[in-house]
């Protein structure tokens, strides 16, 4: 059987960290991080997942606020709320909650956001910045959650250097997680395919693969004859799918049982990415106030 890769003790070491680095922010600089998040509608699980990630930022010191906004909110209201958190100089981490209504178009509202405040690591700035990246990952760069959770488990299990020249399979080609994804692997030195749909004998790539990284969508996609022996296995997925008895339960993109037989290292579906995700939320938080804390000491010299 596999190591499992635990996301929820990675994610709590990590706040741990982020916890002491807030408590010397305030100590040195007098500012608290602030983070805002934005959610339309009362859909019950969206507004249970974004309170989570304002608790969280509560637990480790920052000021974290829900704006509740209903589902009937204009895309002008919209972005004349993101112009405001924009200007205010106590939020340092602005996060729109996906999906949006059919009323609003997410590439207007992503680009509004104030690239030094993009916490999700979606504006097309700093995008950019991670796609033209030549080797090594700058410090201040905002990145979005998902991925960065999955490299620094990644990293844990195989060491930073421990990367270099593996090869990596990403199983997804989403803005959100496959394509970022792929770059940070590249900024890794990894071998990096990535492969979806329309990939021709997608398993033999998969089975190809020291690295699979699944994000494609579809519960227990990747079988475990799809996995390399001895592969690490990252499974981004999060799916419910109906259980033969009645109700449901939670499973990611790879059939677990199955690969767990062939990987070294294999993370579970709930339990492995997902916490990590809230985590490295806060992480670009901390990030965005010291850049922003920079740039105002920079314009005022």
């Amino acid at each position: 059987m596999s190591r499992i890769i635990d996301g929820r003790a990675h994610a709590a070491a990590l706040r741990e960290r982020l916890g002491e680095e807030v408590a010397e922010l305030v100590r040195t600089t007098g500012v608290r991080p602030g983070l805002k998040v934005v959610l339309l509608g009362e859909h019950p699980a969206s507004i249970a997942y974004v309170r989570t990630k304002t608790r969280m930022a509560e637990e480790v010191g920052m000021a974290g606020d829900l704006v509740a906004l209903p589902e009937t909110t204009s895309q002008a209201d919209l972005l004349a709320l993101i112009a405001r958190l924009n200007a205010d100089p106590e939020v340092h981490g602005i996060l729109v909650q996906l999906p949006l209504p059919p009323q609003i178009d997410p590439a207007a509202v992503l680009e509004a956001i104030d690239p030094a405040k993009d916490v999700d690591g979606f504006h097309p700035l700093n995008a950019g910045r991670l796609a033209a990246l030549s080797g090594g990952l700058p410090e201040d760069l905002l990145v979005p959650c998902t991925p960065q959770g999955c490299l620094v488990m990644l990293e844990s299990e195989l060491g930073q250097g421990g990367l270099r020249g593996m090869r990596a399979l990403v199983l997804g080609r989403s803005n959100i997680v496959g394509k970022p994804m792929a770059a940070l692997l590249l900024a890794r030195d990894c071998t990096v395919t990535i492969a979806h749909s329309r990939t021709r004998d997608l398993a033999a790539e998969c089975r190809r693969a020291d690295i699979l990284v699944a994000a494609v969508g579809r519960p227990e996609m990747v079988r475990g004859d799809w996995v390399k022996e001895g592969a690490v296995v990252i499974d981004v997925g999060i799916n419910r799918v109906e259980k033969p008895g009645g109700g449901s339960r939670l499973t990611g993109d790879v059939a677990f049982e199955e690969a767990s037989e062939r990987a070294a290292a294999i993370t579970p579906v709930p339990g492995g990415v997902g916490p990590m995700t809230v985590a490295c939320l806060l992480r670009n938080t901390v990030i965005a106030c010291r850049g922003l804390l920079a740039r105002r000491a920079g314009g005022s010299a």
